[in-house]
């Protein structure tokens, strides 16, 4: 095989792997999504142990190349979901802090907190 070629294959391997570790992080956080909609925290908890292993590892399987369009559009579908997974995680896990962000993202910030401390 010619150096380009090999160069090529190790790339697309090193780039298989970077996208198996971004879909893995994403199926870990729908499961976790599972387990917080479903009151499961100790499978939560367990999941959320999995997931920071998995961020460690994509850090250091990051491809280091350029990725092209269709590899681009991909992995930001998967950030996406796991940042979507992530945020209905933390609303079912505070509750009162969704709240509090909702009345944020409606009203003006500074009503809102001029209510919250009773001032007209």
């Amino acid at each position: 095989m010619t150096g380009k070629r090999v160069d090529c294959l190790k790339r697309m391997k090193t780039t298989q792997e970077y996208f198996a570790h971004y879909e893995a992080i994403a199926a870990v956080s729908g499961q976790m999504l599972v387990a917080a909609r479903g009151g499961e925290w100790s499978e939560l908890k367990a999941l959320q142990g999995t997931y920071r292993e998995l961020i460690e590892q994509l850090k250091e399987a990051d491809s280091g190349s350029e990725l092209d369009e269709s590899a681009r559009a991909r992995k930001l579908d998967l950030v996406k979901k796991i940042l979507a997974d992530d945020a209905a995680i933390r609303d079912l896990t505070s509750p009162s802090l969704a709240r509090l962000s909702a009345l944020f993202s409606v009203n003006n910030p500074a009503r809102v907190l001029k209510k919250m401390i009773g001032l007209r």
